[in-house]
């Protein structure tokens, strides 16, 4: 392996410690927006990372089979996925990794991977209950990313090419070049799945904590709580830089790096908020209700967003 080669993976590891710190202090963020809006104090800014390190501190003797190790294995590799192909900054070699020509297409694959992942541990976590949240995960990501994928297919075909980085190329130059503007039917599609993907309120359907007192954080203890609770720190941003990315101009070098990170930080944090705001607002929807939503609403922006797509392009 040449000396490019171990800076790729060197830039990726630093791109992932990066994107650690920086969802543990959105989480942090979030937190103290979620309990102000109820009326309380909330948990100190810092209170993710001392939770995240007493997990990794402690161990556990529980087994349920290889498949309940493996879960928050590709858990995490769902979300690392998505940051190693998914470039942070336009042209900094430091957080575009392995960015290349098709890169939408498997970043796709990796959101769903996931899920997937999860949904196959908690199967085997031994728990009576486990298969209706993995039912009730499964059919809420296929509900939504069907809208996803109609949205990012139209992009494609706007932009001509499924590459991340070209996409960004092509909406710098002013705000009005964003997608959000020059195609505002497929960032309203994406958008709105994007809340489903984030499983906040009404969309967290699978915790259901005023419902079931069942999930991972039920199910799994010690370093394999901590493997999702890092994994929640970086699945988030993940997929916000994603969306910044393709809808929302993404995050040129400029030639002040504070102003470049300046940048990142507002733009991915206002997207952040969106299902936040959505979240603090609405109760929790009911499975059934939640994936009529998801095939009636988004879905149909999505059509129109591929038909509008072809037609003008």
């Amino acid at each position: 392996m040449d000396g490019f080669s171990y800076n790729k993976i060197l830039f990726a590891a630093l791109t992932i410690f990066f994107t650690i710190n920086y969802g543990l202090i959105l989480q942090g963020i979030i937190g103290k927006i979620y309990a102000r809006v109820g009326r309380r104090i909330g948990i100190r800014l810092f209170q993710p990372y001392f939770n995240i390190i007493r997990q990794w501190a402690t161990r556990s003797a529980i087994s349920h089979g290889v498949m309940y190790y493996l879960g928050p294995v590709f858990r995490f590799t769902g979300g690392a996925g998505i940051l190693i192909f998914t470039p942070l900054i336009l042209d900094a070699p430091l957080f575009n990794s392995f960015t290349y020509a098709g890169d939408v297409v498997l970043v796709s694959y990796f959101i769903f991977l996931g899920t997937l992942g999860m949904a196959l541990g908690g199967g085997e976590a031994g728990h009576p209950y486990s298969a209706i949240a993995v039912t009730r995960g499964l059919a809420q990501t296929a509900a939504f990313e069907i809208s996803l994928m109609l949205a990012i297919y139209s992009i494609a075909v706007q932009y001509n090419t499924i590459s991340i980085t070209e996409i960004i190329r092509a909406q710098q130059g002013g705000v009005l070049n964003w997608t959000l503007f020059t195609n505002p039917i497929a960032t309203a599609a994406a958008m709105l799945a994007f809340l489903g993907s984030m499983m906040r309120s009404p969309f967290d359907v699978v915790l259901a904590p005023q419902e079931i007192p069942v999930g991972p954080p039920t199910e799994y203890q010690s370093q394999f709580l901590a493997m999702l609770m890092t994994n929640r720190t970086i699945f988030p941003v993940a997929k916000t830089v994603l969306y910044v990315n393709l809808f929302f101009g993404g995050v040129a070098l400029y030639d002040s790096y504070l102003l470049t990170f300046v940048v990142f930080f507002l733009k991915t944090f206002f997207v952040y908020l969106w299902s936040v705001f959505v979240g603090v607002s609405f109760p929790r929807f009911r499975v059934d209700q939640s994936i009529r939503f998801f095939i009636k609403w988004p879905l149909l922006i999505g059509v129109i967003a591929v038909v509008a797509a072809n037609i003008r392009y």
